[in-house]
This record gives structure tokens, C-alpha cells and sequence, in this order.
């Protein structure tokens, strides 16, 4: 079955944008070592999952990429593999999605989410998209976390978790250090033990 991995980055206080939506913190600590795991990323999947928020930004702007003069070789590759993946895009409030390979889903349905885990191919992946990660994570279908903890604390601004309903065990399984500072951390749910309290 394929599992369903997100990839998030977070500051050290748990933020994943500071109060007005700010980013431009994540932009600088993106060595080649971060860019060497987004293609990793990237690459070991064929179906990526978005919300409306991040489905908007990425069509507006990754298949432009790779005609673009401006841009390295390594960000047109990365930006080949990203247009290539088949993208499942929820949303209540959007009429249509563009963005090739693009199919528009209305709500999360937890039995589409298990039909798409059983259909053959790599891995599913989203990135950002806060709010689905959340829904996602209530509905106990995510298999991977991989936490990208940068050395900055923002104070305030939009968590990574909230209106979670129910704890959530999770294992360590990877951590890399990157020269950045950013440290990449996998985690996968722990299984229950069977035992009745």
C-alpha cells in the first residue's frame, strides 16, 4: 500500500508562517542540502495532495519554471518532476483546477484517501497545505511526518498543528542535519498496543 508523507517547515517555537502569513524566513536557510531533499522528495512520489492555498500558489507559479531563463538546471528538474505528478486538489470554493494532471475534489473523504493508498504506484506526498495536513492527521491517514525545524523562533504566527481532537503517538525514525541548521525529522504513528486501560 502506499503511504501518504508530508513535508512541512516549522520554526522552533512550532510556527509554520509568522503572523501576516511571512515565509521569507524559510528562503533563507535553503542551501543544497535542502534542495537535495525537496528532489528526493519529490522524486519518490507520483501523486501529491493540496489544499486551495498552496494548489494556487504552486499552479501559479511551478509550471512556468522550467521555460524560464532565469533559473537554475537543478530548480527546472525539481519543477519537471513536480508538473509530472498526479495532483489531487481539495477544496470547496474552487470552480476548477488547470494545473495539468489536476483532479478537484470537494471535501476529504476518508474511503477516497484508503482507495487512493491501494491503487498501484510510489508514494503520495503533500506539501504545506496546514489544513489538510490537519483534517488528514485527525482521520489517522498520514504514514510520515517530515518536519523541517529551522533555527529561528518567530514568536507568534500559524501553528503546525491545531484542532487536533485526539493525541497522536508518533516514533522517530530519521533525523539529518543540514549545514543550514535545518533539521530534517521523520516520524511515523506508532502502533497501539492492543492493551485495555
Amino acid at each position: 500500500m502506499r503511504k501518504i508523507i508530508t513535508t512541512m517547515w516549522v520554526s522552533l517555537d512550532g510556527f509554520i508562517a509568522g503572523p501576516n502569513g511571512e515565509m521569507d524566513w524559510i528562503g533563507e536557510l535553503y542551501d543544497e542540502a535542502m534542495g537535495e531533499y525537496q528532489f528526493a522528495f519529490v522524486s519518490s512520489a507520483d501523486t501529491l495532495l493540496l489544499g486551495r492555498v498552496t494548489y494556487q500558489s504552486f499552479a501559479g507559479s511551478w509550471p512556468h519554471v522550467p521555460d524560464s531563463p532565469t533559473v537554475s538546471e537543478g530548480e527546472k528538474a525539481y519543477a519537471r518532476k513536480l508538473n509530472a505528478l498526479q495532483k489531487v486538489v481539495f477544496s470547496k470554493t474552487l470552480d476548477s483546477v488547470e494545473w495539468n494532471n489536476s483532479r478537484l475534489l470537494r471535501e476529504v473523504n476518508p474511503a477516497d484517501i484508503e482507495q487512493l493508498k491501494q491503487e498501484p504506484g510510489r508514494d503520495i506526498i503533500i506539501y504545506g497545505s496546514a489544513t489538510l495536513v490537519q483534517t488528514l492527521t485527525n482521520l489517522g491517514l498520514i504514514d510520515e511526518y517530515q518536519i523541517l525545524v529551522h533555527p529561528v523562533i518567530l514568536g507568534a504566527g500559524k501553528p503546525l498543528f491545531k484542532d487536533i481532537t485526539d493525541k497522536v503517538k508518533l516514533k522517530l525514525v530519521n533525523a539529518t542535519t543540514n549545514p543550514s541548521g535545518v533539521i530534517v525529522l521523520s516520524y511515523q504513528p506508532r502502533a497501539e498496543s492492543a492493551s485495555t486501560h
